[in-house]
């Protein structure tokens, strides 16, 4: 494993000393400028140890800095971490951390902050299972920090990265209860961090503007003397700033018609690279124990009925990719191999009527179809009118709002959703919590579906700890079969997410994390 790891930074050294060559012969980096870029929705958090999102990700990894960073064919690569090594027995993660960080104070950065920081994030991050193996963090020095396991934990890798590790201080945080620090008052005012940049100013609802850190580790960097982050929640209105140039960069679009808009614009790049690791997912999900639903011919029926091609033509209008499973096509994980249901109403009303939902004047049975946001209404509206082809009458159910539409879902109040849903880098973290059957009805995003599967609950268990990506895609591959099989929910397409930049715009954030990376390398052309 040793010689593994070895090989894979000797790899990553090679890798980066040639991309840099390449971009020394092709254009030099600049130094200095604003770069004004957007947000889609507010910013509820910046310390991104406590809140996850992707609004909260992209101040948050400036802010603060992780251990690794990721390249965009999911290498690892160094950051605050210079070297690594996993143990043989992979219970052991030492990390090698660079001698001259400090934060934002002035601070060095120690160890005992990592330490400190892997306590936070277990006491409040939403994603429980990125760190639940480890059991303490050893700091035999000031640049040595050492995470014990429980059991093996290939996620930890990718946990390690992007916004999911953000080393946080623990002479500003350590002053509250381990879970207090979620509402401490530096979170977004004063707020001292390890990253590339340091704030300057939050003002909730308006903007984030952040200064470079000249103390930064990272000689020479970051490239950008300051970054004004705009709250722009209207679509229509961030596609008029990207025209005109007021804004020059942005991230996570995924409305069609603004990125079909924009990719018209001459002076505009537009593009879906840079999504994997986030893994963002459209599906329909169903309450498989409930009614008709507990049938899993009742649920390919449905899928059978509704046309994919319609969804990623007309709806998406050609901005989205197909997606067959619960782990993104992005991901090295991925499996395509698996059952597909065609457009086929001949098949669903066999399997119906084999079911034993028989047609009686038109009719069989009745669903409901919830939805938790406006820009969805058109898929579920388009669902309604699929099943009824079928003789399956849908009643379009509309939250007053998003915390109303969350709660049904979290107490699995519903028959049929619409729903996006994220990876979050490893299948530990963000697909296992979907097809759960100990994590059945425990909020959003958990397995609202009310699926169990003995072999899924075993193959997960046995992913979680294989260090052999090989053996660990084997069992994903069966994993994905399985799932694609019994429909817990039906798999439509990826959520479009498009990166949109400027001709001026050097070195934009495409690897695996999107703009929850450091942009500690991009830059204003002259």
């Amino acid at each position: 494993m040793r010689n593994r790891i070895k090989s894979v930074l000797a790899t990553a050294i090679v890798a980066a000393t040639l991309l840099s060559t390449q971009n020394s012969v092709a254009e030099e980096p600049v130094r200095g400028g604003t770069l004004v870029t957007v947000l889609g929705s507010n910013v509820r958090n910046l310390n991104s140890a406590v809140q996850s999102g992707i609004v909260t990700g992209y101040p948050g990894a400036q802010l603060f800095a992780a251990p690794l960073r990721y390249d965009e064919d999911w290498t690892p690569q160094p950051y605050l971490a210079e070297s690594w090594n996993i143990s043989d027995d992979g219970l052991s993660v030492t990390l090698n951390l660079v001698k001259n960080a400090k934060f934002h104070d002035g601070v060095p950065i120690t160890s005992k902050d990592v330490a400190f920081s892997v306590d936070v994030i277990k006491q409040n991050h939403p994603f429980k299972s990125m760190f639940a193996p480890v059991e303490t963090v050893e700091t035999p020095d000031d640049h040595t920090a050492i995470l014990k396991l429980s059991k093996p934990h290939p996620a930890l890798m990718l946990a390690m990265s992007g916004q999911l590790m953000s080393i946080i201080p623990q002479h500003i945080y350590g002053d509250v209860p381990l879970n207090e620090v979620k509402t401490h008052p530096r979170n977004n005012e004063e707020t001292v961090g390890s990253g590339p940049f340091k704030l300057v100013e939050y003002k909730s609802g308006e903007h984030v503007i952040l200064d470079r850190f000249d103390d930064f580790f990272i000689e020479g960097r970051p490239y950008l003397d300051k970054i004004v982050m705009r709250v722009i929640t209207d679509p229509a209105a961030r596609a008029i700033a990207y025209e005109n140039g007021e804004v020059q960069m942005g991230a996570f679009e995924s409305l069609p018609r603004i990125i079909n808009r924009l990719k018209k614009v001459e002076i505009l790049t537009v593009t879906d690279a840079g999504y994997g690791a986030i893994g963002p997912l459209d599906w329909l999900a169903m309450n498989t124990q409930r009614g008709p639903l507990k049938d899993v011919r009742v649920r390919k029926a449905i899928a059978h009925a509704v046309d994919k091609n319609f969804i990623m033509k007309a709806l998406m209008q050609g901005t989205a990719a197909d997606s067959r499973t619960g782990i993104h096509p992005d991901s090295p994980f991925y499996s395509s191999d698996v059952e597909v249901y065609d457009l086929d109403l001949d098949k669903a009303n066999a399997l119906l009527d084999e079911a034993g939902f028989a047609l009686n004047d038109g009719k069989r049975f009745d669903l409901t179809i919830d939805f938790g946001w406006p820009g969805v209404k058109p898929q579920v509206e388009y669902v309604k009118a699929a099943l009824k082809k079928v003789g399956i009458e849908v009643e379009v159910r509309a939250s007053a709002d998003f915390p109303t539409w969350a709660k049904r879902m979290g107490e699995m109040d519903y028959d049929l959703s619409w729903d996006t849903v994220f990876n979050w880098g490893d299948p530990v973290i963000g697909v296992h919590r979907t097809y759960d059957s100990t994590n059945i009805g425990k909020g959003v995003w958990s397995n609202t579906q009310g699926y169990a599967n003995a072999r899924v609950d075993e193959i997960m268990e046995l992913a979680a700890i294989e260090s052999d990506p090989d053996k660990r895609k084997a069992l994903y591959a069966e994993f994905q079969s399985i799932i694609a099989d019994e429909l817990p929910v039906y798999h439509t397409n990826t959520l479009p997410y498009h990166t949109v930049y400027s001709e001026k715009i050097g070195n934009p954030p495409l690897g695996i994390w999107g703009t929850s990376t450091p942009i500690d390398q991009v830059y204003l052309k002259p």
